[in-house]
């Protein structure tokens, strides 16, 4: 993975992971040890997801730039899809508190989305790859700016 992709992974995954943390905190409050359960697994679940589909998306951005809108909109709405089925699965779990699970799980997403868009609008990312290899003649071919 380039380091460009690295940051943003990180950028939206430690915040997401504090908030991840921080619900773990208030549903141990409110809801006992199966509260923290809840949002602790909520919140690896959202990292996991968002974390694989970022680096689907990177990957296809770099093999196949021409379908990257077209997949960013499609694995979104998967994600989101995937994280209402959870939802739904869990609903009556007595494993941990489900009502914990799913504030957790919507709060971490959003999270996680806000975070990556940040981490993407500060990027320095090049939209055109410069050329690195000398032409083979060494001159170069055309002028940069006026010659007066």
């Amino acid at each position: 993975m380039p380091s460009n992709d690295v940051r943003t992974l990180a950028q939206a995954a430690v915040p997401t992971a504090a908030v991840g943390a921080l619900a773990a905190v208030v549903s141990a409050v409110v809801a006992g040890g199966k509260g923290a359960l809840g949002a602790v697994v909520a919140a690896l679940i959202v990292i996991l997801f968002m974390g694989l589909g970022l680096y689907a998306l990177q990957r296809t951005a770099a093999s196949l730039p021409h379908l990257f809108q077209a997949m960013g909109l499609m694995l979104y709405m998967a994600q989101i899809l995937l994280l209402f089925v959870f939802v739904a699965a869990f609903k009556n779990t007595t494993l941990f508190n489900p009502r914990a699970f799913a504030l957790t799980l919507v709060v971490g997403t959003l999270t996680w989305i806000a975070a990556q868009t940040r981490a993407h609008m500060k990027s320095k990312i090049l939209y055109v790859q410069p050329d690195s290899t000398p032409s083979p003649t060494g001159d170069r071919s055309e002028t940069t700016g006026h010659s007066s």
